[in-house]
């Protein structure tokens, strides 16, 4: 089979996964509106190329907190890869070495930090944490990733509470009894214990013990799941690095902005104190070169990487990255962008309703 799109990517995915997976993956909360509007969104952003540019060479290098990546698409923190190919995160942090970009580990990853990083030791890496009531584990989990040399701390903040996903309920998906989450046990723990059920994600977190997340480590901090320009400007009051607008992949609350869409309201919120990425749609690499023209730092990728590991594992996934990496680089050529830094507001429009 020819896959030459991500699209093909999904189809086949969804013939080799087994239902309550598939369903697990590509589910929304709710109706699943925001989850459909997160990729309509992009389809209705419409590009202004400039011609006549010489575009004999492109070049789709840049940086995130100070760190050189190939393209400006890395991978979001999705959970429990080996639902989708027996190595993993493993599998999923080759690809993002080979590729040169950052790779966002999940709290609820399958695999521990510490393979993670003995199978791609070279890639770059930041660690995504959900919150947990007991301070003293998220110390640990937070201080073990930067003594593993991951670069900073994604921190998720639109999930006090899980989404209602229909399709987990209607199959009766029962992550915490079938599933190994190594990183969430004391070190005691870790190598006796055959499973562990998913610790609860503390919904009394606020903005003020951000202060004390940042008193425990050297890590910059990123806050993933802010929508709206009165919580990005909270976020820089209270000094943390970068943002990522991102509604969870329409996995939490139905019903809100599409990623794209909220993404002008957060960028000129912070007006360049911090910087801001993106996730939830990206499908093309029109869709990347539309999120940095509105102000995107860089897109994090969250189904598709998933798809490419029910394909080949680590090959799978590099491929998908490579489609999106070539699709991202010809968009750059057609609209007249030598580098990444040339792309900006003026190479897209909102057509008139």
């Amino acid at each position: 089979m020819s896959l030459v799109c991500l699209a093909d990517f999904r189809a086949h995915a969804q013939e080799l996964l087994c239902k309550s997976t598939w369903d697990f993956i590509d589910g929304g909360a709710d109706d699943s509106v925001t989850r459909d509007e997160n990729i309509a969104a992009f389809k209705r952003i419409r590009l202004r190329p400039r011609f006549l540019r010489d575009v004999s060479e492109v070049d789709t290098r840049t940086t995130i907190q100070g760190q050189e990546i190939s393209a400006p698409i890395c991978i979001a923190p999705t959970g429990f890869h080996c639902l989708t190919w027996p190595d993993g995160e493993m599998s999923t942090a080759r690809a993002a070495q080979t590729a040169d970009i950052c790779y966002v580990t999940s709290t609820y990853a399958s695999c521990t930090l510490e393979d993670i990083v003995s199978a791609a030791p070279r890639g770059l890496r930041w660690f995504q944490l959900y919150a947990q009531p007991d301070r003293l584990l998220n110390k640990q989990l937070i201080q073990r990733a930067e003594s593993l040399g991951y670069k900073a701390l994604v921190i998720t903040v639109d999930v006090p509470v899980p989404g209602n996903r229909r399709r987990d309920v209607r199959n009766n998906l029962d992550l915490k009894a079938n599933l190994l989450l190594k990183d969430l046990r004391s070190p005691k723990e870790r190598y006796s214990t055959p499973h562990l059920q998913m610790t609860p994600i503390d919904p009394s977190m606020c903005w003020n013990d951000l202060s004390w997340f940042q008193s425990i480590t050297q890590l910059p901090i990123i806050l993933k799941g802010i929508l709206t320009k009165e919580d990005a400007e909270l976020a820089v009051r209270h000094n943390v690095q970068g943002i990522i607008v991102s509604n969870h992949g329409g996995r939490q609350l139905d019903g809100v902005a599409a990623s794209i869409d909220a993404l002008t309201e957060v960028v000129s919120a912070v007006a360049g104190k911090v910087e801001v990425y993106l996730d939830g749609g990206i499908r093309t690499g029109n869709d990347v070169l539309k999120a940095l023209a509105l102000g995107a730092k860089c897109v994090f990728v969250g189904r598709p990487i998933l798809w490419g590991l029910a394909y080949k594992g680590e090959h799978g996934v590099q491929k998908v990255l490579n489609i999106l990496k070539k699709e991202f680089h010809t968009s750059m050529s057609l609209t007249g962008c030598r580098s990444v830094a040339e792309i900006n507001r003026n190479l897209v429009q909102f057509p008139r309703l």
